[in-house]
């Protein structure tokens, strides 16, 4: 029996996104979990499985055309079956090209900057965001210089592109002018890129949705970073324990005892999950995404430090999976990195939570009427309250301050 494959919604705020490269032809035989597409949304490209097995009888959606979430882009067959009548993807109107410049009299050709270099398999390195945007803005993406890791480009790249122009006729010579006064400063603009605008919808809604509150909480992290130091030295040096890793098990161990935070508004009820999905905020250079840790509850601390990694080295590739986008349940945003003492972050929508998490500081403390020096570190939770009331967030907080503190748990 065929199937229609159509445009999955890869995360909450997908509203439409591009076949980048088939890996499949029509013809061809797929089986189920096998990856048939990249599939670029504004925030990355993501590996597409197909949901079942057989022939790729049809590809509907062609690649480097924006297809809306819902719509059909292919249809898998059984072997031997006829392949049934398909509409034709829709196809988005490229924009147009810009108007060309009046010719400069006497052209001295400006030497181009090199371009990227191509992969082994010759296609441009380059990142889903500077492919989407070299393509709104009708630019050659092979005449583009990269700046990225083994000459990628980027959005930058992209956003500073100037055409070779023709170098001016020199003027002729002429009395030196007097002095003139400075030119005032001018205003300028910037445009947004897909990924940035997406991001400002998203947080609007949310912010605007969901009723937030916050909860602060500054935790005791000396026995939680000297069990860190432990496990690393332990370990292979392509496995060590980041301060995150031991956010993520700590809210894992939490949310057990707390399924509320683990649960989406749904108007009349809860939606609360059983699997711990745990996204976490990935800071690219063209924006913020949330791809998650699948089933936290049944990992240890170094399964999760190692699902980490993989996790952050495939976000900055473009290579991670639909389910890591639609499947996340709770999240966590860490800024310590960056010497941020304390923060709040807004809620992802639809989760019913996040926990912003601040520096591990050495500080002035007061223990026992006497005053020394404590490893401590800030976290603020931020809370849905159509899900959950400020006691119950408390509670929860402490829970996660409680299995930090007393930090054996993070290891059973």
């Amino acid at each position: 029996m065929a199937t229609n494959v159509v445009m999955p919604q890869m995360g909450y705020d997908m509203r439409e996104g591009t076949v980048v490269r088939w890996y499949k032809q029509e013809g061809e035989t797929v089986d189920r979990g096998e990856v048939i597409a990249d599939i670029e949304t504004d925030k990355a490209t993501v590996e597409f499985e197909a949901y079942t097995g057989g022939v790729l009888g049809r590809i509907v959606a062609q690649e480097g055309i924006a297809v809306p979430v819902g719509e059909l882009i292919a249809i898998i067959t059984d072997p031997g079956e006829a392949v049934p009548d398909a509409p034709v993807a829709p196809a988005s109107v490229p924009p147009a090209a810009p108007a060309p410049a009046a010719p400069a009299p006497a052209p001295e050709p400006a030497p181009a900057a090199a371009p990227a270099p191509p992969s082994a398999d010759g296609q441009v390195r380059a990142s889903p965001i500077a492919r989407r945007l070299a393509r709104e803005r009708g630019i050659d993406i092979s005449l583009v210089a990269g700046t990225g890791p083994n000459g990628r480009i980027t959005e930058r790249d992209i956003e500073n592109y100037q055409p070779a122009a023709a170098a001016p006729a020199p003027a002729p010579a002429r009395a030196p002018a007097p002095a003139a006064a400075p030119a005032a400063p001018s205003d300028s603009r910037i445009e947004l890129s897909r990924m940035r605008q997406t991001i400002a919808r998203v947080t609007s809604d949310s912010k605007a949705s969901a009723p937030h509150f916050y909860v602060t909480a500054e935790i005791d992290m000396a026995a939680a970073m000297a069990l860190r130091r432990d496990v690393n030295d332990a370990s292979d040096p392509e496995n060590r324990v980041s301060v995150n890793d031991l956010m993520v098990k700590a809210c894992a161990i939490a949310l057990a005892g707390h399924p509320k935070f683990n649960s989406f508004y749904r108007g009349d009820h809860l939606e609360v999950h059983g699997a711990m999905n745990i996204g976490i905020a990935i800071a690219l250079e063209s924006g913020l995404i949330l791809p998650g840790v699948s089933n936290c509850e049944g990992k240890s601390l170094l399964q999760i430090a190692a699902a980490t990694k993989d996790l952050i080295s495939r976000a900055n590739s473009g290579t991670l999976r639909n389910e890591e986008y639609s499947s996340t349940t709770f999240s966590i945003s860490n800024m310590g990195m960056f010497d941020v003492e304390s923060f709040t972050a807004i809620i992802y929508p639809p989760h019913a939570a996040i926990l912003a998490v601040g520096s591990v500081k050495q500080v002035p403390v007061v223990r026992d009427g006497e005053l020394t020096v404590g490893t401590m570190m800030k976290a603020t939770l931020s809370t849905d309250h159509r899900v959950a009331d400020g006691a119950e967030a408390a509670q929860f907080l402490m829970d996660i301050k409680r299995v930090l503190e007393n930090p054996v748990s993070l290891l059973l």
